[in-house]
């Protein structure tokens, strides 16, 4: 355990995706809770880079209101190392492992699980290289010099119990430090309230509930007096136009292709998200605000909603499989408009009556 006053250097790998990353901020924003004066990096593939930073081509330097959790963050194009692994060796790979090296760290922590993580974790030549015992990737726990066993279901809860190896003592849930970018806040403010986001799109196909029903759920809302703003992320420009279009006629429904920075903003804004196991749900539990998941392949236990209001939406015959299939699993087809409709209106309910917890309603979830 090091001392109290020693002020030491953290590299936190992390590299993706979007939900993964957001499962890892509660550990970090505990362990920066527990040692303010720290030194934070985290090294993060370039796309992911605004959940630690508010559109930030270069980070500012030291936190902000910008950057509020990490005093550095470390550019990881990863992805793109494996579509051009011979200019990565050449010019990427050197550039990062020495920069890695120049910045000192004492500790680096895996919390991705993987080889290519992993490695990266080493390149910083830290005295610790800590992950869990038993990765995502076993062959990555023969890289990490101390590996720490998990009993958590929860992946958050494995987070956190990584981060109190680093520190010999117990952290405890901590709500996710975001960034906030003052423009994209007050025009996610000027969107008329009360309104209900949805995020019709997923990671593949299995995972995805069909537009109809979307359809059927925000007519619905939206002739109970809630505006429906859709979130159309990178890719999924087909699927909001293919919404919009089913919504014809419909009042008070907006389409938005926000950036990282504004998604934050907008999620802030809304009184209830409905979406799959995607980054923008794990997006609004971060902030605090009511959700309804709709799961099918993936297991609500291990990844769905954490440390906020929710309704989760699962058929029991539903079995975790992430194989990419191109179609929806049959489960996910189970689960009915009405079912969805009822989750968020007994969501909206307790929001109204402020029937939530005090702690559910702090300033993560404050439309600014």
């Amino acid at each position: 355990m090091p001392p109290q006053n020693q002020q030491l250097r953290v590299l936190i790998v992390r590299l993706g995706a979007m939900g993964d990353i957001l499962h890892a901020l509660p550990a970090i924003t505990a362990l920066r809770a527990a040692r303010a004066d720290w030194y934070i990096g985290w090294a993060v593939e370039p796309q992911w880079r605004g959940l630690l930073c508010a559109e930030c081509s270069s980070p500012p330097s030291g936190r902000s209101p910008q950057m509020p959790l990490v005093d550095a963050i470390h550019i990881i194009p990863a992805k793109q190392w494996a579509r051009y692994p011979l200019s990565a060796a050449l010019h990427e790979i050197p550039r990062v492992r020495r920069e890695l090296r120049e910045s000192r760290y004492d500790i680096a922590i895996d919390l991705q699980g993987a080889v290519r993580s992993a490695v990266i974790a080493r390149w910083t030549r830290a005295e610790r290289i800590i992950g869990e015992d038993k990765p995502r990737e076993r062959a990555a726990r023969w890289l990490f010099t101390e590996r720490i066993p998990t009993s958590g279901v929860h992946v958050i809860e494995q987070g956190i119990e990584v981060a109190n190896a680093v520190l010999g003592e117990s952290l405890s849930f901590a709500p996710p430090l975001l960034p906030a970018e003052k423009s994209a806040e007050q025009e996610a403010a000027a969107i008329p309230q009360p309104f209900v986001l949805l995020s019709p799109g997923a990671g593949w196909g299995a995972k995805r509930w069909p537009i109809d029903r979307y359809a059927a759920v925000a007519r619905q809302l939206s002739r109970d007096g809630y505006n429906i703003v859709i979130n159309a992320g990178p890719g999924e420009e087909a699927i909001g136009i293919d919404l919009m279009y089913q919504l014809s006629g419909a009042s008070g429904i907006t389409t938005l292709q926000p950036s990282l920075t504004e998604l934050i903003a907008l999620t802030r804004c809304a009184s209830l998200v409905i979406a799959v196991d995607t980054g923008p749900l794990h997006l609004a539990c971060a902030l605090g605000k009511p959700v309804v998941g709709i799961f099918g392949p993936t297991d609500p236990a291990r990844n769905g909603p954490f440390g906020c209001a929710f309704r989760v939406l699962r058929h029991p015959e539903s079995r975790r499989d992430h194989t990419r299939h191109s179609e929806p699993e049959a489960g996910l087809l189970t689960i009915t408009p009405e079912s969805v409709l009822g989750a968020a209106m007994d969501l909206l309910r307790a929001t109204k009556t402020e029937s939530l917890p005090g702690s559910l309603r702090e300033s993560r979830g404050k439309c600014l």
